[in-house]
């Protein structure tokens, strides 16, 4: 979890990892889970929306952002496979 702690944006708590994205229109919370080895994508709504953010499916997520995220983990010694896992 040192790897993506020192990445850029990364905040790691405890066995879990979180980065927040903000493209054009979109913004996301990316999510990383060493006990299940897994990635978690979140779509967060505008601030002053009052919503709450809701997990998307990969395929709904831009390629830019999918790439970046397995660069990040594969520079922190974590398989980036693990980004196409399904829960």
């Amino acid at each position: 979890m040192e790897g993506l702690a020192a990445r850029e944006g990364w905040r790691v708590e405890g066995s879990a990892a979180r980065v927040h994205y903000s493209g054009a229109t979109d913004r996301y919370s990316i999510e990383y889970y060493a006990p299940s080895d897994c990635t978690l994508y979140w779509k967060v709504p505008p601030e002053d929306a009052g919503e709450t953010a809701v997990p998307v499916g990969r395929e709904t997520v831009p390629d830019p952002l999918r790439e970046r995220i397995r660069e990040d983990l594969a520079a922190a010694g974590i398989d980036p496979a693990v980004d196409d896992r399904s829960l």
